[in-house]
C-alpha cells in the first residue's frame, strides 16, 4: 500500500518530473546524460520566519526557491540542466500543495530547468523548502569569483534594493508613504519572486572576469568578490541603479542608502569586465533586454571596496550585507 508520502509525490510532483532522467520518480535517484560540459551544483533553502514570511502564497515560495537557484547557475555562466526539491512540511494540505506545485511547474518549463527528484518530510518546525541545481558550461568555462583584475569595471544588472524595501513593506517596518498601489506591488513582488538573470549567462561567459550573484547586499558582496580576487574596488554610490518606487523612498527619508546597498534578496548578477571588452558586453546585454550598469572599478588593493559620494568622499557603512549568524 501506498504511502502517505507516495500519494503525495504522486499527486502533485511526478505530473512535473517530465524529464527521462527523473525516471518518473519511482526511484531513488535520477540519472543526468553526459554531455560534454562541466556540470555546476549549487544549492540554497528558504526557510520560514527568515526568507519568506508565513502570509507569502506558496506559489511565491515555489518560484522564489527554485529561481535564487537558478540565479547562482546565471552567475557562473551555467545553463540549468534540472534539479532536486527537499519540501519539509508541517503538514500537507491541499489549498497549499496545488499552487506550489503548479507554479514550480511553471518555472520549471519557463526556465528550462527539469525536476529530477528529491524528497518530502514532516517537521514540527517552519517550513523548509531546499532546492539543489544543476547546471551545464562548457569545459573549463565557468565563472568564478576570482578574476577581477584592477582596471576592470565592476557592473550590475537590474536595479538594487528594490527587494528588502519589499520586506519592510511587508513587514510595516517602511510605511511607503506617497507609494501607489503599483509601486508597492512593484516592490514587494521583487522580494516574493526575484528574477534570475540566466538569460545572460553565455554572455558573462565570454566577458566577465569574474562574477556573483546578489543575495545578501550589493556591498557584502561585493566584498566577498574583491576579497576572492585579492583586489578592491571603488563605487560610485549615485551610480547604483535605483527604480523609481527606491528613489521616492529615498527622498522621502523612509529609507537610506545603506539599507539599499546592504540588503538581501536582490538576485541580480554582480560582474567585473576588463575595459577592452566593456562596449561589446554592455552592447549584447542591452540586446537581451537587460538592463545593466557600471558602478566603479577594481583597483589593486586589499582594503575594503570603498563607496564613494558625489564629491569622492568615502562613505562608512554600519554593515554591509545581510547575515544568518
Amino acid at each position: 500500500m501506498a504511502s502517505g508520502e507516495d500519494d503525495l509525490i504522486a499527486r502533485y510532483f511526478r505530473p512535473l518530473a517530465t524529464d527521462p532522467g527523473a525516471l518518473g520518480l519511482i526511484d531513488d535517484a535520477a540519472l543526468l546524460t553526459p554531455s560534454g560540459s562541466d556540470i555546476v551544483v549549487t544549492t540554497d533553502a528558504i526557510v520560514e520566519g527568515v526568507h519568506f514570511l508565513p502570509s507569502d502564497p506558496p506559489d511565491t515560495l515555489a518560484r522564489k526557491a527554485l529561481r535564487v537557484n537558478l540565479s547562482d547557475l546565471a552567475a557562473k555562466g551555467a545553463e540549468p540542466a534540472g534539479f532536486v526539491l527537499t519540501l519539509a512540511l508541517r503538514e500537507a494540505r491541499e489549498e497549499w500543495l496545488a499552487p506550489f506545485a503548479r507554479a514550480l511547474g511553471e518555472d520549471a518549463a519557463a526556465f528550462r530547468c527539469p525536476l529530477l527528484g528529491g524528497d518530502t518530510v514532516s517537521t514540527p518546525g517552519p517550513v523548509m523548502i531546499s532546492v539543489t541545481a544543476f547546471g551545464r558550461v562548457l569545459p573549463g568555462r565557468m565563472i568564478h569569483r576570482h578574476g577581477a583584475r584592477a582596471g576592470d569595471r565592476v557592473a550590475v544588472t537590474g536595479t538594487i534594493g528594490d527587494a528588502t524595501l519589499g520586506l519592510g513593506l511587508l513587514t510595516g517596518r517602511i510605511a511607503g508613504d506617497g507609494l501607489d498601489a503599483s509601486s508597492r506591488d512593484f516592490l514587494t513582488g521583487h522580494y516574493r519572486v526575484p528574477e534570475p538573470r540566466n538569460a545572460v549567462a553565455i554572455v558573462l561567459r565570454d566577458h566577465a572576469s569574474a562574477t556573483m550573484d546578489v543575495s545578501d547586499g550589493l556591498a557584502g558582496d561585493l566584498a566577498k568578490l574583491c576579497a576572492a580576487s585579492r583586489q578592491s574596488a571603488e563605487i560610485e554610490l549615485a551610480a547604483v541603479p535605483l527604480s523609481a518606487p527606491a528613489q521616492a523612498l529615498l527622498a522621502s527619508g523612509q529609507t537610506r542608502m545603506e539599507a539599499l546597498v546592504a540588503g538581501g534578496d536582490d538576485y541580480e548578477i554582480l560582474c567585473t569586465i576588463p575595459e577592452n571588452r566593456w562596449d561589446a558586453f554592455a552592447a549584447a546585454v542591452q540586446g537581451l533586454g537587460v538592463r545593466l550598469t557600471s558602478i566603479g572599478r577594481i583597483t589593486a588593493a586589499s582594503d575594503p571596496p570603498r563607496f564613494l559620494d558625489a564629491s569622492g568622499r568615502p562613505v562608512l557603512f554600519e554593515r554591509l550585507s545581510y547575515s544568518h549568524f
